[in-house]
C-alpha cells in the first residue's frame, strides 16, 4: 500500500504533464481510492505515439475536456481511440488577465484577486458540467476516466477537490493533490513569454489561496461540501453510495 508521502501516483509523459493517478489517497474512514480508475491532467494536443500507447495501457477510456472552444480550436485533442466529452468551462479572467498584463504596476496580489473569482466561478456558474463529469462516473462503464483542463490546474483543480471530497477524503490530503500541480506540471513556455513575471509566478502555479475561494464560494452558498454535492452535484446519499463502492477499496 502506497504511503502518503509517495502519493500522487504521477505518470511521466514526453507530450503531456501534470498527468497523475488519483488512487491512492486515503479517506476519512480507513478506505483508499482505487487506483487506475481516475486519471487528472494537462491538455492532451501533445501526445506522441508513445504517450498514446501509455495511456492505452492505462485503459483510458473516456476523457472530460473542460476547455472552452477556442482552446480546443488552438490546441485540439490528439487522441482517436477514447469518447471525448467536451464539458465546456469557459475561462473567466480573460478580460481581468489583459488589464493585468496592460498595467505595469501589476501585482501578484492582484493575480491572486482575479484567480480567486475565477475559482468562486468555477463552483457558481459551472456547476453543471462537474455533476456531468459525476453522471459519467455513475455511468454503467465509467471507467477510467481522465478529466483535463489546459494546464491541468484550475477547473482540473476543482474537478479533483470536488471528486475525492466526494469519496471521502480529508481536506488536507486534497490540499496536498492540489498543490502537487507546482511540481508536476510543465509551464507553456509560450504562456509564459507573453506575461510580466510578476503575473507569470502566480498565474502559472496553484495556490492555497486559489482552492481556499472553491470552497469558502461552497460555504458561503450551500453551508458544507455536503450540501452542495447534493444539491448541486445531484450527489445523494445512493449516488454517493455507489461512487464509493466503485473508487474506493
Amino acid at each position: 500500500m502506497s504511503r502518503i508521502d509517495d502519493l500522487p501516483h504521477h505518470i511521466a509523459l514526453e507530450g503531456v504533464s501534470n498527468l497523475r493517478d488519483l488512487g491512492g489517497w486515503p479517506t476519512r474512514d480507513g478506505g483508499r481510492v482505487r487506483r487506475g480508475q481516475v486519471f487528472r491532467s494537462a491538455a492532451l494536443h501533445a501526445v506522441t505515439e508513445k504517450d498514446a500507447a501509455a495511456l492505452r495501457a492505462l485503459g483510458v477510456k473516456h476523457v472530460v475536456d473542460f476547455r472552452g472552444d477556442a482552446e480546443r480550436a488552438r490546441w485540439p485533442t490528439r487522441m482517436t481511440e477514447v469518447t471525448v466529452h467536451e464539458l465546456t468551462i469557459a475561462p473567466t479572467i480573460g478580460a481581468s488577465l489583459k488589464d493585468l498584463v496592460e498595467d505595469p504596476n501589476s501585482t501578484s496580489e492582484d493575480v491572486v484577486r482575479v484567480m480567486r473569482q475565477a475559482y468562486g466561478s468555477y463552483i457558481n456558474d459551472w456547476h453543471h458540467r462537474y455533476r456531468a463529469m459525476f453522471d459519467l462516473l455513475l455511468h454503467e462503464e465509467p471507467a477510467p476516466l481522465l478529466f483535463h483542463c489546459t494546464a491541468g490546474k484550475d477547473r482540473t483543480g476543482v474537478a479533483a477537490m470536488l471528486l475525492l471530497a466526494a469519496l471521502g477524503v480529508a481536506d488536507e490530503v486534497i490540499h496536498d493533490d492540489y498543490l502537487a500541480t507546482n511540481r508536476l506540471w510543465r509551464r507553456d513556455a509560450e504562456v509564459a513569454a507573453g506575461l510580466p513575471p510578476v503575473v507569470a509566478d502566480t498565474l502559472l502555479s496553484v495556490q492555497p489561496a486559489f482552492l481556499a475561494a472553491a470552497y469558502e464560494a461552497i460555504h458561503q452558498g450551500y453551508g458544507s461540501i455536503d450540501a452542495y454535492l447534493h444539491q448541486r452535484l445531484g450527489l445523494d446519499d445512493a449516488r454517493l453510495a455507489v461512487l464509493r463502492a466503485r473508487l474506493v477499496e
